[in-house]
């Protein structure tokens, strides 16, 4: 490999959320990597910060670019300047929408188990929470069609959060499913907004489908949060992006990501993301490689070592979704027991809603070394479970 994801990076101390933990603990929580970003990318950054001013930055056409070239190179899908908003974050973004194109007491739909925020992004704007919860066979996750279709039906039900791919049980949807989507919201007056952070990390050889290019109801009816952050490692540059094709929703949006004052780039927002898309793409192609392996070794070793929990099959992220209910329903105090016992800090599967107890969350995004040890310390920690 060119690029060294075996190497340790000393991140305690450097005001890190995932590592703002106890002394000999090993945080396999938050979505970030414990791998530095692509040299490319420092290169800019470095750059960037040699020029010495950071005054007020504005979206230059280069990021706009690096975006439409990425998407059309990456994933056969053409997108337009114009489509393209700036924003902070995905999840201001999402939380930003929900404000915007609901009203309060209104329902938004999402499919749990599922992203914990937006749960924060429904509730902490006054709309309800409706479930439409996935259904799960023991091998892997589907949509109960009957159910979205009946909760669609909703008159109060006027926005639906499709996480795609899903996290956390890295399940990339099929063009099927998506048209079958699109579809059924258009006809019921449901805008979708798809958080699609994920989508370049993908297992080798599989590949994700944008929502809005799959029909002209997907495309006109949604609203799709995208972002370098996951992929490259740089959620804390604030940069993303909101695509809105259709001109009405796009107008929304542009509206209400201003209102909210979260459409303008700190300094490091634009350069970090251009130089991820137009030439991070060798490093990225070596870190998918890498992060399948780690899922496949740790898949073996719990297949081996600890019969009791089953890893869910997935495609994407780079979090393994593990189900634990051999050993007990109350994953509230399985985790703490784990992080007690050992230090292994992972995250309660009950944060995701229903259908999520009895299962744990692990971020694999780090060096084989961690994941060693953490699989060590699991195995020491369950063995008198």
């Amino acid at each position: 490999m060119k690029y060294d994801f075996d190497e340790p990076v000393k991140r305690a101390g450097t005001d890190s959320l995932k590592w703002d933990i106890n002394e000999g603990e090993i945080p396999m929580w938050v979505a970030d990597m414990d791998f530095k970003t692509a040299p490319e990318i420092i290169t800019a950054l470095n750059e960037r910060v040699s020029h010495g001013v950071f005054g007020y930055s504005v979206v230059q056409d280069s990021w706009y670019d690096a975006y439409i070239s990425w998407w059309q190179r990456r994933h056969n899908f053409q997108m337009k300047k114009d489509w393209l908003i700036f924003s902070t974050g995905v999840v201001p973004a999402v939380s930003s929408a929900v404000r915007k194109l609901s009203t309060a007491g209104e329902k938004v739909l999402i499919q749990s188990p599922v992203y914990n925020i937006f749960y924060n992004s429904i509730v902490n704007n006054g709309r309800h929470i409706l479930e439409s919860p996935l259904t799960y066979n023991g091998r892997g996750y589907d949509i109960d069609f009957a159910d979205l279709e009946e909760k669609l039906r909703d008159p109060q039900t006027s926005l639906m959060i499709l996480c795609n791919p899903h996290n956390p049980v890295g399940k990339i949807w099929k063009i099927e499913e998506l048209q079958k989507i699109g579809r059924m919201c258009r006809e019921n007056n449901v805008t979708v907004l798809s958080d699609e952070i994920h989508c370049d990390l993908t297992d080798p050889g599989k590949n994700y489908i944008p929502f809005a290019s799959v029909s002209d109801d997907c495309r006109d009816n949604s609203v799709t949060f995208l972002s370098a952050s996951k992929a490259f490692n740089l959620a804390g540059m604030h940069s993303a992006a909101a695509m809105v094709p259709g001109e009405n929703l796009r107008n929304k949006m542009y509206r209400a990501l201003n209102t909210d004052e979260i459409a303008e780039p700190n300094s490091f927002a634009v350069p970090a993301v251009t130089a991820a898309f137009n030439h991070g793409e060798s490093w990225l192609e070596e870190l998918r490689e890498y992060l399948y392996q780690n899922k496949q070794f740790i898949r073996n070793f719990i297949s081996e070592r600890i019969p009791r929990i089953t890893v869910v099959p997935s495609e994407a992220t780079y979090l393994l979704w593990l189900d634990c209910r051999q050993i007990t329903q109350d994953s509230t105090e399985l985790c703490r027991l784990i992080r007690e016992k050992t230090g292994l800090y992972l995250t309660d599967g009950r944060h995701y809603g229903t259908g999520g107890s009895g299962f744990l969350r692990m971020n694999t995004a780090c060096p084989r070394s961690t994941v060693e040890d953490a699989l060590s310390r699991l195995e020491t920690a369950l063995k008198e479970k």
